[in-house]
């Protein structure tokens, strides 16, 4: 009998026991993450995306230092050197400590200094218009996906509108309408008409981009204002401005952050490709567009005068699109590397 009601003491002092040890220190949990920490981590965990980022990071570095580089190489991108190149308007000279890729025919101005000027506007561009494209269209989404009604009926009509228009019709004839209304191209200096063609290419460019994501995210948030976090909040009386920016706004930042990705390179090469056809930038606004479409008629005498363009313009859009597709394999939650 004395050993039943040992046995039980112990088993009662045990049970009466702390669970946890108070001379043990307190163990540390890793704190949550949120989707967007998981995909980032997902994103830096990707040696191809890294690399691309890479090369990304090195255009964008040419396009801001630009002057410092041109400086180095002591060479100005609008100089004429006229003594470099012959009778037949061919460079003497190739690559050299001077020139470090060769002088320009005909002018005799240097490529390398227009060739890192030349990132500057292709660059600008294309993060410029992704930007509005992004904001405009965000807005246009989350407004006719959530109100619903007669909203949704003239947001949907309009972005129709836009598709059914010709990009490349509006951006040949945008440029000369702006220059007549400005007094015509015989008052209208050749600054101001590189101007005038450069905001009007960032202003077609946003113009056709945000109605393919304003419906892809009007699609979005229609699925999602049925969800029990918006309900609520329409319940409390959830201001509509705060159910936006608070509720919808951070779960749709998957597709944004991915269109935004995917965009920039289309738009750098709509720039070359609109410049090459000598609808895009003008003197004395340098771009490779230019530098290819002036480069095509030397091909077969000076190669280097088209490549070096070329392959900056295929080397970043492969580059961005890569990273694109990077990002929207890692905000992708169905997707696993």
């Amino acid at each position: 009998m004395s050993t039943l009601s040992g046995a039980a003491a112990e088993i009662q002092a045990e049970v009466s026991a702390p669970l946890v040890d108070p001379s043990r220190p307190p163990e540390k949990h890793p704190p949550g993450r949120s989707p967007s920490q998981i995909a980032l981590g997902r994103l830096r965990r990707d040696k191809m995306a890294m690399a691309c980022l890479g090369v990304v990071v090195f255009f964008i570095l040419v396009a801001v230092l630009a002057p410092v580089l041109s400086a180095i190489e002591g060479q100005n991108y609008a100089d004429f050197n006229t003594d470099l190149v012959d009778a037949y308007l061919l460079p003497v000279i190739g690559p050299t400590s001077s020139h470090w890729f060769g002088v320009e025919p005909a002018t005799g101005r240097d490529l390398f200094a227009q060739w890192a000027y030349g990132a500057r506007p292709s660059l600008t561009i294309a993060f410029v218009a992704s930007a509005i494209t992004s904001v405009v269209g965000v807005t246009m989404g989350l407004l006719s996906g959530f109100l619903g009604g007669w909203v949704d009926r003239v947001i949907s009509w309009v972005v129709d509108f836009v598709l059914s228009l010709n990009y490349l019709l509006i951006a040949i004839a945008v440029v000369p309408i702006i220059v007549s209304i400005k007094g015509g191209i015989e008052v209208v200096s050749a600054e101001d008409n590189a101007n005038i063609r450069f905001f009007s290419l960032i202003g077609v460019l946003a113009f056709f981009g945000w109605a393919s994501l304003a419906r892809l995210i009007r699609g979005e948030v229609l699925s999602l204002r049925e969800r029990e976090f918006v309900q609520a909040a329409k319940v409390l009386g959830v201001p509509t401005r705060r159910t936006l920016a608070r509720e919808l706004l951070p779960n749709l930042v998957a597709p944004i952050v991915i269109q935004f990705s995917l965009a920039v390179p289309a738009y750098i090469v709509a720039e070359a490709g609109l410049s090459f056809l000598g609808v895009g930038l003008i003197d004395p606004i340098p771009s490779w567009g230019q530098l290819i479409s002036r480069a095509q008629n030397y091909y077969s005498v000076d190669p280097l005068y088209l490549w070096i363009p070329v392959f900056s313009v295929s080397v970043l859009t492969l580059a961005l699109s890569w990273l694109g597709d990077s990002v929207r394999d890692a905000f992708d939650p169905r997707t696993r590397r």
